[in-house]
């Protein structure tokens, strides 16, 4: 009997415990790590907890978040017991018709519900009246009728069928209100009865138990994967031979339901690492390629396979994974001008880590948020180049060395020379050449010819053989205000064919590449100065054939 006693006090106890009302409180944002691919988030949240066992619901969470890297801390005073990810608790976890939590809420459905059942019928028996005035109207003629009756009918059809039109019009749009609240009420019963919570519908439901009452903080960690950063640079030359004036950037984009309000912004460069398990070793098995009968078709190679991620996307992973940059669309430069001044870069050996000291706010708005990270000038050495034959523009190329110092991530570039947005250029830093070049588009003020010399060129035929002469003049005009150097590139067809003799004629002081048949000149010129190369080259070939590719 004593035990009996015993194993209902404790069956009681247990269930004034699990009785208790659910605690609900709102998590506030203190950092986020963004990364290449996704976001760690840490934010804090109070409960005043009840000394024993409690359900805590915490709210404002990201919508979708992957659930093996959260981490909860508490209290020494307070247990974990357990943690789950929802973002449909009421649904999910407390679906009982006559929940205090949601009975409000459905009490309120249901009336909306009846009315709009009832504006329903009453729409319905207007319909039918309607449809019963019409058949009256348009059936047989009443023969016992006089003029006087008719037109007495015909106004009473007329001014009933009005009213019941506009009563009918009327009630469509009461019953669209009716509608639309009932549609919000759904939507609220869908995400949970906290009216603080407007864009984020992820939640934490913890287990705790607490060895006393207390106002008890709660620190929670994850990941999202819907969040995102690229670099960007700001390239700005103001006059050749002088160091490019680097304004070192960030794009920011988040869309995880949670407003990044004045936070400790982190941006590191590579992926967030989501896998929690240790590599395995396979045995490595060799052996000799089977031979197989000349008319199977044998398909030999490696299959990719998914490792489904828990959270909101699932990718390939390799070793080699480059997120592409996200789709942005609108720039917000808030505090641009100052940020650059709060940020300190910290480098391991993986990464480039930037922190921004003072807080910083991006919202969930899938718009990309410019963020200014440093501010420096890249020492460089400049030269134009053209390809005449292909394009006659002369393009500005800078060359960098020892790039490395200034921890430089790949990443888009907008190029201002001499006051003018000229276009955009790519910072490739992932090579292993020691000089880094940047196109950084095209000079107007520099402009070339190419002409074929018609009184120098022309075919000639020669018992059987074909001679072919071509000479071309080009014109290079420095129309800048000071000296550049430009490198100008040609070329002359190369034969595969020991029967098609091709001769170089005229180089006029270039360096030649005969295998890939190129010519290379290096002018310096003066301001308003114009200079002019001359090459050509000589065709022997059959005369009663063709020539491929020429």
């Amino acid at each position: 009997m004593k035990h009996l006693f015993t194993f209902l006090a404790l069956t009681l106890f247990s269930s004034g415990i699990w009785a208790q009302k659910t605690l609900f409180t709102q998590a506030k944002l203190e950092s986020a790590r963004v990364y290449y691919n996704g976001a760690e988030l840490t934010q804090n949240a109070v409960v005043n907890l009840p000394k024993g066992t409690s359900e805590v619901v915490i709210t404002n969470v990201a919508n979708a978040l992957n659930e093996n890297t959260i981490q909860v801390g508490s209290t020494s005073d307070v247990t974990v017991m357990s943690v789950q990810f929802s973002n449909a608790y009421i649904e999910e976890y407390d679906n009982a018709q006559n929940s205090p939590l949601t009975k409000p809420l459905r009490d309120s459905i249901a009336a909306l519900e009846i009315k709009l059942e009832m504006i329903k019928n009453e729409i319905n028996a207007d319909l039918k009246t309607v449809q019963l005035l019409d058949n009256s109207a348009y059936g047989e003629p009443k023969k016992e009728f006089s003029t006087a009756e008719m037109s007495k009918w015909v106004d009473y059809y007329k001014s009933k069928r009005q009213e019941l039109e506009n009563g009918i019009y009327k009630k469509k749009k009461d019953k669209e209100k009716i509608e639309l609240q009932w549609n919000n009420l759904k939507s609220k019963l869908s995400f949970g009865m906290d009216k603080t919570e407007k864009t984020s519908n992820g939640k934490l439901i913890l287990q705790v138990m607490s060895n006393k009452a207390a106002n008890t903080p709660f620190q929670v960690n994850y990941v999202t994967n819907n969040a995102q950063w690229v670099p960007f640079y700001d390239l700005r030359i103001d006059k050749i031979n002088q160091p490019i004036k680097v304004m070192y950037k960030a794009q920011v984009v988040q869309t995880s339901g949670v407003d990044w309000r004045n936070v400790k912004l982190s941006l590191t460069s590579g992926v967030v690492n989501q896998n929690n398990s240790t590599p395995v070793w396979n045995t490595w098995f060799v052996d000799y390629v089977p031979e197989f009968a000349a008319n199977e078709v044998v398909t030999m190679g490696y299959s990719a396979g998914k490792r489904a991620m828990t959270g909101s996307v699932a990718r390939l992973e390799s070793a080699s994974y480059k997120p592409s940059p996200p789709v942005l669309e609108e720039v917000s430069y808030t505090n641009r001008q100052t940020i650059a001044e709060y940020t300190q870069v910290n480098i391991s050996q993986l990464n480039v880590t930037f922190d921004i000291d003072i807080p910083y706010t991006v919202l969930t708005n899938g718009k990309r948020h410019s963020v200014d990270l440093k501010n420096f000038e890249l020492p460089a050495t400049y030269l134009y180049y053209s390809a005449p034959k292909l394009d006659v523009n002369a393009y500005l190329v800078a060359t960098i060395k020892d790039y490395g110092g200034y921890n430089l991530l790949p990443g888009e570039a907008n190029v201002i020379f001499d006051g003018m947005h000229v276009g955009k250029t790519n910072l490739n830093t992932e090579n292993t050449e020691e000089e880094l070049k940047l196109n950084l588009g095209k000079d107007t003020k520099i402009t070339l010819t190419r002409t074929l010399i018609a009184d120098k060129s022309g075919t000639k035929t020669l018992s059987s053989k074909k001679t072919q002469n071509f000479v071309y003049e080009v014109t290079v005009r420095n129309n800048k205000q000071e000296s550049v150097e430009i490198k100008i590139e040609d070329q002359f067809p190369v034969s595969s064919n020991k029967e098609i003799e091709i001769e170089l004629t005229d180089k006029d002081g270039a360096t030649v590449d005969n295998e890939k048949g190129l010519l290379t000149w290096t002018l310096k010129l003066k301001p308003n100065e114009t200079k002019k190369i001359r090459f050509g080259y000589q065709i022997r070939s059959n005369k009663d054939k063709s020539i491929m590719g020429f």
